[in-house]
């Protein structure tokens, strides 16, 4: 029985290459969603085997919606495919439980093979995030974890995206309040003072893209 891959990319035409990368490789394409949320939903309804993830997406990014689907899904494994090769964005994928990392620019030959590392438990890197991760953990690089917690994240990345309070209470069902005291203490934890330093950290942090 083939493997059944959900995949969650907000750009279609890559979405669409990924899909028939898969499938004439001979996976079982279940379900494709367009941002952090639809890809959570989808996992939960189909209980894919893997859940192929970009990291930018809107309203969700594609770390936090692992997360996500490793708390609902406990069976289905996750993997990034991203164009984002810093270390940061590596640690905090490996931190957060997912068992893949790929390359956009070589996701031709490695989506494939990392699938099938991450089906039987192993973790798989792109040979050039090998490298770069190699490097930093030689040089004691330290990467200094996220401080915000996962409401945060979202909070900040709704907000980087340009909603309002109101448009982010009405996203993630909570108060306008509540949706505030979040805003203030990513700003607090973070030492930003304004919406343009919350945009340029989400942006650092591939919440967001330019």
């Amino acid at each position: 029985m083939p493997l059944r891959i959900l995949i969650a990319e907000d750009q279609r035409l890559i979405g669409e290459g990924f899909s028939s990368l898969l499938r004439g490789a001979g996976f079982d394409v279940i379900g494709e969603a367009t941002d952090g949320h639809e890809a959570v939903r989808l996992a939960e309804n189909l209980r894919p085997d893997i859940a192929v993830l970009d990291i930018s997406m809107p309203g969700l990014n594609g770390i936090d919606a692992a997360r996500a689907i490793q708390r609902s899904c406990p069976e289905t494994k996750t993997l990034i495919v991203t164009m984002h090769s810093d270390d940061s964005y590596v640690v905090d994928a490996l931190r957060a439980g997912i068992g893949g990392y790929v390359l956009k620019s070589q996701a031709g030959p490695d989506l494939v093979q990392a699938i099938n590392q991450v089906v039987q438990g192993n973790v798989y890197l792109s040979p050039g995030i090998s490298g770069a991760l190699a490097n930093a953990v030689r040089s004691n690089v330290d990467v200094p974890e996220d401080p915000l917690t996962p409401r945060e994240r979202e909070v900040l990345q709704l907000v980087a995206e340009g909603m309002t309070s109101k448009e982010v209470s009405n996203m993630l069902h909570v108060s306008p309040k509540t949706v505030d005291a979040h805003r203030a203490s990513i700003m607090r934890k973070l030492d930003l003072h304004d919406t343009a330093g919350l945009v340029r950290y989400a942006i650092r942090r591939g919440l967001i893209e330019i």
